[in-house]
């Protein structure tokens, strides 16, 4: 199929796959240079396709953040082999999926606490392969995981000695700019496990932000960066990225242009997202600096300027959002472009798979 932008119905949302193949590549070069393993974050674009172009550029697998978001992948192509699930799992229902899911691809889990581990361990015990779990450790972001490098080699020895359970290595989230506390953090554990005669096989990190500084943390032998593949309004503030980079837009029309100064799209909250991530306002209008979004309802987002808007109700603008990642799961589908032709639409397959 082939449609031309001024016909694709509004709101939608545009994903550049020449721009998409680009960041990608641009990330594999690096950690190709510095003996960096990639296994991409899934969480942006949740494409199974798009997957596949991530392990064709070299990446070793994927990222997942729930249960039900790596079973979306895995049905959805047969060349995802190796999955690892960065997020505490919980619950008897959860955990008999995790353990079919086992039985399908090479799996690993994080955990950062012994209740965790024993409910993992509870699920396993009996199976036929063993599930490999990661010690999920904080170094900065002050989310999820053990707070010491003390506490990771307490808890991996937990792991080790658990039915059902190999230890896989150190996980962690660290916040931008947190390379150096990365490597701080995993040689210390690196040092009591090593000493406890404990095999440290995978030390994982990841994050978009810093990710071409991600050789600052040696230590490290793989990244998970999420946003790349897309990029956003956030990492060009961040300058992680120029506007030229960000592969996925948001499509909406005028609706309303009720004062000089002012214009209605056809996309809120529900298109654009409400995260603002440290900026004021709702996201980039490509081509117009002077505009900003100013406000966001349900179905309306509120276009500002200092001057004259010169807008007219039916134009159409196309919007680079604060955060590429919540946008992607908003919609049932997004428009494949290339320069101004929709060339397919791809379903959303791992929209919503937040169990």
């Amino acid at each position: 199929m082939k449609t031309a932008l001024a016909d694709v119905n509004t709101p939608a949302v545009l994903v550049d796959l020449g721009l998409t193949r680009r960041n990608i590549d641009r990330f594999q070069a690096y950690a190709d240079k510095h003996g960096l393993k990639v296994r991409p974050h899934i969480k942006t674009h949740k494409l199974p396709a798009i997957a596949e172009m991530q392990l064709d550029a070299g990446a070793i697998g994927i990222t997942c953040q729930k249960v039900s978001e790596a079973e979306a992948m895995i049905a959805g192509s047969d060349r995802i082999k190796d999955v690892l699930i960065t997020y505490n799992i919980l619950g008897n229902e959860k955990l008999a999926h995790l353990a079919a899911l086992a039985k399908k691809v090479t799996l690993s889990v994080v955990a950062d606490s012994a209740k965790v581990i024993d409910g993992l361990s509870a699920a396993f015990a009996e199976e036929d392969k063993p599930l490999t779990v990661l010690v999920e450790c904080n170094t900065g972001a002050d989310r999820c995981g053990v707070a010491t490098p003390e506490a990771a080699a307490e808890l991996a020895k937990r792991i080790a000695a658990a039915p059902g359970l190999i230890f896989g290595g150190l996980m962690t989230f660290p916040p931008t700019g947190g390379a150096r506390a990365v490597q701080s953090f995993m040689s210390r554990a690196k040092v009591f496990l090593e000493a406890a005669g404990i095999d440290v096989p995978v030390i994982t990190s990841g994050g978009t932000p810093s990710m071409m500084k991600a050789a600052l943390a040696p230590i490290a032998t793989e990244y998970r960066p999420g946003t790349y593949v897309y990029n956003d309004r956030s990492l060009v503030a961040r300058g992680a990225c120029a506007w030229e980079d960000c592969a996925l837009t948001v499509l909406a029309t005028v609706v309303s242009v009720p004062a000089a100064n002012r214009a209605i799209i056809d996309a809120g909250s529900k298109t654009l997202t409400s995260d603002l991530f440290g900026q004021t306002g709702f996201g980039h209008v490509l081509g117009r600096p002077d505009i900003a979004i100013d406000q966001l309802s349900e179905e309306h987002g509120r276009l500002v300027t200092t001057g004259p808007i010169a807008l007219s109700v039916g134009d159409r603008v196309r919007v680079v959002p604060n955060h590429a990642c919540v946008v992607t799961n908003m919609v049932d589908a997004v428009h494949i472009v290339e320069g101004d032709t929709v060339t397919d639409i791809w379903p959303v397959a791992a929209r919503g798979k937040i169990t």
